[in-house]
């Protein structure tokens, strides 16, 4: 049986501990340690670009980064609220389903676009 986390300290220190580290690693300019030892790029790369495109408005570098940079805070906030973003768990679903498929899409591009 696994706990899940109910404290949203935890959570919140949690995400201040997680966005230091890449923050830390992006100075230093850490490369993908998964596209390094593999040689192909996970299904993140492009994330951080994605992101730091957005914090200068430009949404459309921001998308052809990783398409999917704005599934990242809903995923955060289902995470945060214990898998109950919506009431409706069929609704709940449905967005985990089309944010894995859309995960997917843009990794199988990636990798095409790679090769």
């Amino acid at each position: 049986m696994t706990r899940r986390i109910t404290h949203k300290g935890i959570k919140f220190g949690a995400t201040a501990a997680y966005l230091i580290l890449v923050g830390v690693l992006s100075y230093f300019s850490v490369p993908c340690l998964f596209k390094t030892f593999l040689g192909i790029p996970c299904p993140g790369c492009g994330m951080t670009r994605a992101y730091l495109s957005l914090l200068h408005l430009d949404f459309a570098a921001a998308f052809s980064f990783h398409p999917m940079f704005w599934s990242v805070p809903i995923l955060y906030l289902y995470i945060l609220y214990d898998g109950r973003l919506f009431q409706n768990k069929r609704l709940n679903t449905g967005v985990l389903l089309a944010i894995g498929l859309g995960f997917l899409a843009s990794y199988i591009r990636a990798l095409v676009l790679f090769i």
